[in-house]
């Protein structure tokens, strides 16, 4: 198995590999090849540069370190490419397991817009909002008309927080508009916005569930993520106290 990823999240997961009686791969940026994860793996290979982009990131050098070491499976782990749907999907291409979610369902996940509307066909309630990504100002307005105010502004790609706005009152909202589909567009690519009603002091409650492609599934417990900044979870706890 080749760990696409470094540091403590790599050894998680080469260290669980070794429970498994399992050979892994860690691949190393230049500034890594005396990293820990590195050394703890039964092989390395060099992927690039120093920088993200130049190497964790860069789905033809991790791809072609799977193949010059004849892993049968790449580990993600999480961040770098553990969300990016292509490199799922390039993986299925060229005879890899992927061990995460399918290129499909990646996809669908990894869009708010097509995940909310998946869960409305799935008879799943959510909150109320517009059916998909608006295209204008004014088609926000809209909505935020229909809704009442306090709304959320949201990007349909990625996540952590980035391109959400809470607005107030209809004076905040042109502002608010092009500063949530600005920073969208900056850290995911897109700049496409949804609306939705504002719940305000919400709980945040999570519950993950895993499954595998034999049909089986398991939850693991709730989480209780309220306590955030920014849109992003500072604290979690579980079980959850609600």
């Amino acid at each position: 198995i080749l760990v696409a990823n470094r540091g403590e999240i790599a050894i998680r997961v080469i260290r669980a590999c070794r429970d498994l009686g399992l050979e892994s791969v860690a691949i190393y940026s230049k500034v890594d090849r005396e990293a820990l994860h590195v050394r703890f793996a039964t092989y390395a290979y060099p992927v690039g540069e120093a920088t993200a982009t130049d190497s964790y990131l860069n789905m033809d050098r991790v791809l072609q370190a799977a193949h010059a070491t004849k892993a049968d499976a790449i580990h993600p782990g999480y961040g770098f490419l553990s969300e990016n749907s292509e490199f799922a999907r390039r993986c299925e291409d060229e005879g890899l397991i992927f061990i995460g979610p399918t290129a499909k369902c990646m996809a669908l996940v990894g869009d708010k817009a097509r995940a909310r509307q998946c869960a409305i066909d799935a008879g799943v309630p959510v909150v109320p909002g517009s059916p998909g990504p608006v295209e204008s100002i004014e088609e926000a307005r809209h909505f935020a008309g229909k809704l009442g105010y306090p709304i959320m502004l949201k990007a349909a790609a990625g996540g952590g927080g980035k391109g959400m706005r809470l607005v107030e009152d209809d004076a905040e909202l042109d502002r608010s508009f092009e500063t949530a589909s600005s920073e969208a567009l900056s850290a995911f690519g897109s700049g496409r916005i949804y609306v939705e009603k504002a719940i305000v002091a919400p709980r945040h409650v999570e519950i993950q569930i895993l499954a595998d492609l034999h049909g089986n599934q398991v939850h693991l417990g709730e989480r209780e993520c309220t306590l955030q900044r920014r849109h992003q979870k500072v604290l979690e706890e579980a079980p959850s106290p609600v």
